[in-house]
């Protein structure tokens, strides 16, 4: 009888223990395929634009104050298109926007923005939210800029001196890719090349001095920097139909004058009236000691009609 008891007591205990085994195996499972589901969602193509024109018109008649008639618009395109399957991650941005404005009395049409930018993320999930990269940017202009000054009648001239991928920039380079969600992204590569593109014609002028045309030497059409690259992305709602976007690239180049950091802030502000009409404001912030000894500041406000896709 004993013998009996003690047989049932330790086919109890076995299928007790079994029984904890399973199920603690059913919930690693469960887990395990909750992870599995979570890495998995949102594999493939995510893609996600806005076209937005933004529009000023002033018209003066008989003003006693003064005033002059002019005219400007700004057509803007923001698209991303970004990739994911499993543990790799590649984030694309295109930037492109072009504006001009015309006053009556004016001899020039004059631009009032000219930009195209590309960005490119790849990352390999090394843990958490941290992924192994390999980035590229892109900038450039699309027309001529020229300077602007008066003659001895005081005529208004104008001196060509910028041009399409006369500057533009290529920056490249490995690093570390934080990236929270599509909203807060933070990329730092430590071992960055960065290309500076110019038009020969500029730098074969007579009298040309080394580097005064955004850094290349003189009858060269191309500048080399290798350093360390930071940037950062944040966009968020400040309150009900307004956004803000957010977006900082820092530099330093190793090779020559580290301690001076080119910047390029970027500000995007969108308050929505409706699905299509909105009041955007628009501030770009680019300090680049071999552009310009100083700080360069662009501003766009106006309203705009907006279209998503």
């Amino acid at each position: 009888m004993k013998t009996l008891l003690l047989s049932i007591g330790l086919l109890f205990s076995v299928a007790l223990v079994t029984g904890q085994n399973t199920e603690k195996e059913l919930i690693k499972n469960t887990e395990n395929a909750v992870k599995a589901i979570a890495d998995t969602t949102g594999n493939g193509w995510k893609k996600k634009g806005n076209i937005s024109f933004l529009f000023n018109q002033s018209n003066f008649n008989n003003w006693i104050a003064g005033g002059e008639n002019n005219l400007s618009g700004n057509l803007g395109i923001n698209y991303d298109f970004n990739f994911k399957k499993n543990d790799l991650s590649w984030d694309n941005k295109v930037i492109a926007s072009y504006g001009l404005l015309q006053t009556k009395n004016a001899d020039f049409e004059k631009k009032t923005d000219d930009r195209l930018e590309l960005n490119s993320v790849l990352g390999q999930k090394a843990f958490g939210n941290w992924y192994y990269s390999l980035f590229l940017n892109f900038r450039t202009q699309f027309t001529k800029g020229y300077i602007y000054s008066k003659d001895a009648n005081g005529a208004e001239i104008r001196t060509e001196n910028t041009d399409l991928l006369s500057p533009g920039y290529l920056t490249f380079g490995p690093g570390m890719y934080w990236k929270k969600n599509d909203k807060f992204k933070l990329n730092f590569a430590p071992l960055t090349s960065k290309f500076t593109f110019v038009n020969k014609d500029y730098t074969s002028k007579l009298g040309y001095v080394d580097g005064s045309y955004f850094g290349v030497d003189a009858n060269k059409s191309m500048r080399y920097e290798l350093g360390f690259y930071a940037s950062a992305y944040y966009k968020f709602d400040l309150m009900t139909n307004v956004s803000l976007e957010n977006t900082l690239n820092l530099y330093s180049n190793y090779l020559e004058d580290p301690q001076n950091i080119d910047m390029d802030y970027s500000l995007a502000i969108v308050m929505k009236i409706n699905k299509y009409l909105s009041t955007n404001l628009n501030f770009q912030a680019i300090y680049d000691d071999n552009a310009f000894q100083g700080f360069q500041t662009r501003e766009v406000f106006g309203l705009g009609v907006n279209y998503g896709f």
